[in-house]
């Protein structure tokens, strides 16, 4: 069932919410950004599962340093390796760094039934052809 606010979109399954442990590791996942593949990440921080497409907000470089790690040193903010900008977690604004009052863009998540789903927007779209590049 589409989440209140998310008209006519249904849930993509993303993964188990055991999978994401509290700062811990990321899930990576592909989106479809207006047609073209585009990686994607989720988290867990403060008990919520925040997504984004990992893309830095200064130069459009994935940000993890290694799959699936996004955290700082402190597991405070998500870090772009490339560039070392540091991101909010619950809203995605670049806090430092070059693109300091930027946003990552967020992708709408749920979680219940101890499933996380993501909701495809305007933007964001499954892939219709998970090979496509």
């Amino acid at each position: 069932m589409p989440e209140p606010g998310v008209t006519g979109a249904a849930p993509v399954p993303l993964c188990a919410s055991e999978e994401l442990a509290e700062l811990g590791q990321a899930v990576c996942f592909d989106v479809e950004e207006f047609g073209r593949k585009a990686p994607a990440f989720a988290v867990r921080h403060e008990g919520q599962v925040r997504a984004f497409l990992n893309r830095c907000a200064h130069v459009p470089a994935e940000m993890d340093w290694q799959p699936g790690q996004f955290w700082d040193a402190d597991r405070r903010y998500i870090v772009c390796s490339i560039h070392g900008a540091l991101y909010e977690p619950t809203t995605g604004r670049c806090v430092s760094g070059p693109c300091r009052g930027a946003r990552l863009l967020p992708i709408r998540t749920a979680e219940q039934g101890g499933q996380v789903c993501w909701y495809p927007d305007e933007r964001i779209q499954p892939l219709s052809n998970p090979s496509h590049p």
